[in-house]
């Protein structure tokens, strides 16, 4: 993108309207959305002007991530679900600023784009559903086996044109343990986690399983570098993650399948069971094969 700020004024003073006021920043929207862009400004004010705190905000890092909503070409509109404006209170800057956040919808639409996709889709899983579990080829359910209301865990699935397939699942445990770690609106009893922990949940299911295995195209790398960022510019794509510390695709993946084979070895209950844990204790870390032989000498020993 061509950045259409250099000859635009961006002092902290001006208000949010102001800012986008400016022959700049109208031909910058202009450029990405051409006779959808005063309706989409006109929505960003208004959703500024109904939060307190938005209007307060940085107008820089309102308009940055606005412009990366228009550029993923997805609306601003909280009832809709698909990309969010929400405010920061960055402590060690003194300021408030806006913060660029994606709902799940926003992942599966821009995962049909892709044209890649036979289907995509993610669920709560409710007690009694889960059937099987391998931490090789992932989960199984019954969806008839429902025993109550009670959801002990989320799911994602999806399933490519050329025929690759593949679902994770994390238990309402560990979705919360991942909210605590990466969210510090989460720790301190507030924000998104806390309001609508479904939404919150279904889409850390398909962020993860889509960053894992998916192929990412250009649109879908640039949701998950700027999901719950200050974007400092939209060109480059520098980002700030204020509210947690973003891990890398492979720390997500590691400590993903780590947790998994750890909990496959503790409820094993025959030798067998352990048959296909060996290589993947090897690849992932040192203590996991220090719990598999752990564990095979006790199955041993209850065996004799």
């Amino acid at each position: 993108m061509t950045n259409q700020l250099n000859n635009t004024k961006t002092m902290s003073n001006l208000t949010t309207k102001d800012f986008f006021d400016q022959a700049g920043v109208k031909k910058r929207f202009e450029d990405l959305l051409g006779k959808r862009s005063t309706s989409f400004i006109t929505s960003v004010l208004q959703i500024v002007n109904s939060n307190e705190l938005l209007k307060n905000a940085d107008p820089t890092s309102v308009y940055n991530a606005a412009a990366t909503a228009a550029t993923l070409d997805l609306p601003l509109n909280n009832s809709l679900g698909f990309a969010y404006i929400v405010p920061f209170n960055d402590r060690k800057a003194n300021k408030q600023l806006a913060t660029f956040q994606l709902g799940y919808r926003a992942y599966i639409q821009l995962a049909q784009r892709s044209g890649q996709f036979k289907t995509i889709s993610a669920t709560a899983i409710y007690k009694g559903q889960v059937s099987a579990e391998n931490p090789l080829t992932g989960f199984e359910f019954d969806f008839s086996a429902k025993e109550s209301d009670e959801i002990v865990g989320y799911a994602a699935y999806f399933k490519l044109l050329n025929g690759f397939e593949k679902t994770i699942y994390m238990t309402k445990e560990e979705l919360e343990k991942h909210g605590k770690k990466y969210s510090q609106t989460f720790k301190n009893g507030f924000g998104l986690w806390k309001d609508n922990f479904d939404a919150m949940a279904t889409k850390t299911v398909l962020k993860l399983i889509l960053s894992k295995f998916a192929p990412l195209s250009v649109d879908m790398q640039t949701a998950i570098i700027t999901d719950q960022a200050v974007i400092k510019n939209t060109d480059t794509m520098e980002v700030e993650y204020v509210d947690n510390t973003q891990p890398t695709t492979q720390e997500l993946q590691a400590s993903q399948e780590i947790e998994r084979v750890m909990t496959h070895i503790n409820k094993a209950q025959t030798l067998e069971d352990l048959d296909d844990v060996d290589f993947v204790a090897a690849v992932y870390e040192h203590n996991l094969i220090d719990a598999l032989e752990a564990k095979k000498e006790e199955l041993k020993t209850a065996k004799k």
